[in-house]
């Protein structure tokens, strides 16, 4: 549970998207987090306090004035006990309270009384196409943010009104991610990350190809490790049917030929590559305009193969590897002798770090087992799911890039 321990106040302001808040709420305290619930008057005319208490475990705090607190301070109390505060939804009105710095109901006024240097405040808006885009709101959330704010963006697509645009709340499991990635460790902030990830197709005619068993789990969970650590992620992708982790730019390929190209042209921008992509080594020499079709003689099609480029290697080698910018990472999928064999693949594509894994008991799963093996030492890590692996995958990397920075 990637929120045990934390205790979140969840402010509530009014708006439609408050019945997204029910299920957010499930999902922190599902993540292992506690819940406090905070509404303002407005939204308790979407939803139920009695709904928020009952998907909380915790009753629903709305006025100042609550009785409950022996000191009669909930708004200190309340913002005391937090990890964090988050307003989903946060309407344009709230927004402004916020930015003012009013503090007339309960919400606002915790929010204006948090200590800001431990109780961070997060913002989900909520509201119309026009609201959100008119200049007095995009002031607001600009003056929001230079207060120290932490603003997760907007949805875009249909809304309650029946216009279509930005200004939608985020999705729950969109903000529940957010929050995730907010409290973890920042060890590659200010990095640029390129993944590859998933199999490759090599087209043998229009409807048959060669693959392989990878699922991209792996390397997806590396990028949003590599997200939730700080870093700016571009994710190249086999074809694979999973959905892009949250903040992660993707280019989806199909190919090795595919894949190399989308490599070079951004590997110039990066400073780790991480090649955990499943690449086929042959293509066919030429594949068919046509289905290949059998002709009841029993003969076999005779197809000729070549080598596809090494993409990890061929950036491995690059100027901007050789000479430090960019810090290279393989991944070796073996069937037997994984350190034996991963150490040879170190040496033979010339990276700092090369990580393996026995292929065959991993793919399509979701948990694996890592073998992380450098110039010094070999280290396992799980096993264990494929997310903790990749979070911690990330923080060798983190820790060796520091190491290197001092050792310039």
């Amino acid at each position: 549970m990637d929120l045990a321990g934390k205790h979140i106040v969840l402010g509530l302001s009014g708006g439609v998207a408050c019945y997204k808040s029910a299920e957010l709420c499930r999902g922190l305290v599902k993540q292992g987090a506690t819940v406090q619930v905070v509404m303002t008057e407005a939204a308790e005319q979407f939803i139920t306090p009695v709904t928020m208490q009952a998907l909380s475990g915790r009753p629903v705090y709305g006025s100042q004035w609550d009785t409950r607190e022996p000191n009669n301070m909930p708004h200190i109390n309340l913002s005391r006990e937090a990890d964090a505060i988050l307003i989903a939804p946060c309407s344009a009105d709230f927004i402004a309270r916020l930015v003012q710095g009013r503090s007339d109901e309960l919400l606002s006024l915790l929010c204006l009384a948090r200590p800001r240097d431990r109780v961070p405040l997060l913002i989900a808006p909520a509201m119309n196409r026009e609201m959100w885009l008119h200049p007095a709101t995009q002031r607001n959330m600009a003056q929001l943010a230079a207060d120290g704010a932490v603003l997760l963006g907007v949805g875009n697509g249909p809304q309650a009104c029946g216009e279509t645009g930005d200004g939608r709340m985020l999705e729950p499991h969109e903000l529940l991610e957010d929050l995730v990635a907010f409290f973890q460790p920042k060890p590659l902030a200010g990095q640029r990350v390129l993944v590859t990830a998933g199999p490759t197709y090599e087209a043998i005619d229009p409807v048959r190809g060669i693959t392989n068993l990878s699922s991209g789990k792996m390397g997806f969970a590396i990028a949003r490790a590599a997200r939730e650590a700080g870093a700016a992620v571009t994710l190249v992708a086999g074809p694979v049917h999973l959905p892009t982790p949250r903040g992660v730019a993707r280019v989806d390929v199909k190919s090795a030929q595919n894949m190399l190209q989308a490599v070079e042209s951004r590997a110039h921008g990066a400073s780790i590559f991480i090649a955990t992509a499943a690449v086929a080594d042959w293509r066919p020499a030429q594949a068919a305009e046509h289905k290949i079709k059998k002709d009841g003689s029993g003969k076999t099609p005779e197809l000729q193969f070549v080598e596809n480029t090494d993409i990890l290697a061929t950036v491995a080698q690059s100027a901007r590897a050789r000479g430090g910018e960019l810090f290279c990472v393989g991944f070796a999928a073996e069937s037997q002798d994984l350190l034996a064999n991963a150490q040879a693949k170190r040496l033979r594509k010339g990276v700092p770090l090369l990580v393996g894994n026995i292929g065959p008991a991993t793919f399509g799963k979701d948990d694996n087992a890592l073998l992380l093996v450098d110039a010094e030492r070999a280290t396992e890590l799980g096993p264990a799911p494929k997310l903790t692996l990749a979070r911690q995958l990330v923080a060798e990397i983190g820790v060796r890039l520091a190491t290197l920075a001092i050792g310039r």
